[in-house]
Order: structure tokens, then C-alpha cells, then sequence
């Protein structure tokens, strides 16, 4: 009944489509890589393989994954950092109104992230370690540059925004971004805040 619903309101937008379905976990998986979309809206609690880990599964093993979307009907933190963790681009509720899924999939789809970055601050501040604990080892590998630039993401700055607090180009600041997420192990810069706060780089406010 959700899927037919979630289809009923995508279907009815000109510039969607819906491309496929899957009951299950596992059944989305190989959906995913054979169908290659652009967005999956996934659900958190699936049978046989569960949404985290099936957005998992996708994201470790496509060289051009989907923006993934999870959706579920609990207002649960945990969900929606497991799903963070993970690669997903944001978290919408099934209860959301239908323009908010619709906005949802189109702001994916321009690579953009559904969690404002306070929102993912605040639930990776609160999975941070606590006292004076050792470092990611990544952390010494950040150039004072990089590692200004990693603060400024934290904090939402676009890449625009980093550019005109820096006084430096955008190329620079894009060049900056890619070093930080590669040395960080991120797919993007939600992920990227999180490794942050994960490794000690980042401390809790």
C-alpha cells in the first residue's frame, strides 16, 4: 500500500518516473544495479536485508550509485544517523505531505543533501567520543587548509560561501573539498561532517 502510494504521487509529476519496485531488501539490491536510477527512496525496515544495509550494499558496490532517500514512520535519531553513516542523502517520514516527497526527490537528484546542517551536527556531535581520546589517524593527514576547510563545512558553508571567507577561488575551494573527502573516506559532505565528529577532529559544542 506505501509503495503503491509513493508511486500514485511520483507518477504524477511530468519530470518522474518511477522505474521500479522491491518488496524486500534483498530484492532492491540487484533492482538497483540493474535498473540504474537516479534516486531510491528506501525504507528503513524491510524483510531479509533492512534498508541501512542495503543502502550499503548499493553505495559499496556501484561506481555511479543512486542518491538514496530512506523513509520510515519512526522519528528515531538512530535511524536517521545509521542511515547518514551509510551514504544516504537524506530521511523523509512516510507520513511527510506529498509535496515534501516530491521536493525531496527532485533536491536529491541535484545532488543536494534533504538534512539541514545543524540537523547533522547535532546527531554527530551526539555520537562523538567524549574526553580527550585519540585522533583518526586521517586527521594528521589534513593540511592546515584542509583542515580549515573541514571546519567550514561543518558549520554549512557552501562552496561559495568557503570561497568568500577564505579569499580564495572556488576551483581551490572544490580542490580543498575533494582532498578532504577522500582523506576522510567520504562520499560527500554529510559524510564527511559525521568523520569529523567520529574522528575526533570535530569536538562535541
Amino acid at each position: 500500500m506505501v509503495r503503491t502510494a509513493l508511486r500514485v504521487i511520483l507518477e504524477a509529476e511530468h519530470d518522474l518516473v518511477v522505474v521500479g519496485e522491491a518488496a524486500t531488501g534483498a530484492e532492491a539490491v540487484p533492482l538497483v544495479r540493474s535498473l540504474a536510477p537516479d534516486v531510491v527512496l528506501m525504507d528503513v525496515r524491510m524483510p531479509e536485508i533492512d534498508g541501512i544495509r542495503a543502502t550499503e550494499q548499493i553505495l559499496s558496490t556501484l561506481a555511479e550509485p543512486p542518491r538514496i532517500v530512506v523513509v520510515t514512520t519512526f522519528e528515531n535519531d538512530a535511524y536517521v544517523y545509521d542511515a547518514l553513516r551509510a551514504g544516504a542523502a537524506g530521511f523523509l517520514l512516510k507520513r511527510a505531505e506529498p509535496e515534501e516527497l516530491i521536493g525531496a526527490v527532485r533536491l536529491v537528484a541535484r545532488g543536494d543533501s534533504l538534512l539541514f546542517p545543524a540537523a547533522v551536527r547535532a546527531l554527530a556531535a551526539s555520537h562523538a567520543p567524549g574526553g580527550r581520546g585519540c585522533a583518526a589517524p586521517w586527521v594528521a593527514r589534513l593540511t592546515d587548509r584542509e583542515a580549515g576547510v573541514l571546519r567550514l563545512m561543518a558549520t554549512g558553508l557552501s562552496n561559495q560561501e568557503m570561497s568568500e571567507r577564505l579569499g580564495v577561488g572556488p576551483q581551490t575551494i572544490k580542490t580543498h573539498v575533494a582532498a578532504v573527502l577522500s582523506k576522510t573516506g567520504s562520499r560527500d559532505r554529510t559524510q564527511a561532517v559525521i568523520a569529523a565528529y567520529e574522528g575526533g577532529f570535530m569536538k562535541k559544542d
